[in-house]
């Protein structure tokens, strides 16, 4: 279940994504199967190429790529988020999220 963020940052991210740049949307989060984690990165590109470039500079394998509702996206949690949010400069996610307390 994903809250915490306004329509038009998604709108924002999704225009970005199809505009083939690497998007970055973070919100909060609830999944039973990750109790540790409450909030996600999705970064999306709608360039599979492109994501995948950017997602092995991360050691991110390119399998992990969600391709669910027309938005492919890698979803980033716990440490592997925090890092590449800093190693992309992303800080206000961090900030707004609290990703560094």
């Amino acid at each position: 279940m994903a809250f915490g963020i306004r329509r038009k940052e998604l709108e924002a991210w999704k225009q970005k994504a199809l505009q083939n740049e690497i998007a970055y949307l973070t919100h909060y989060w609830i999944d039973e199967r990750f109790p540790d984690c409450n909030t996600v990165t999705k970064v999306a590109c709608c360039n599979i190429g492109k994501l995948i470039a950017w997602g092995r500079r991360h050691g991110l394998q390119p399998g992990w790529i969600d391709h669910r509702d027309d938005f492919p996206h890698y979803d980033l949690f716990g440490d592997r988020q925090l890092r590449i949010l800093k190693a992309e400069n992303q800080l206000e996610h961090i900030e707004r999220f609290k990703l560094d307390d």
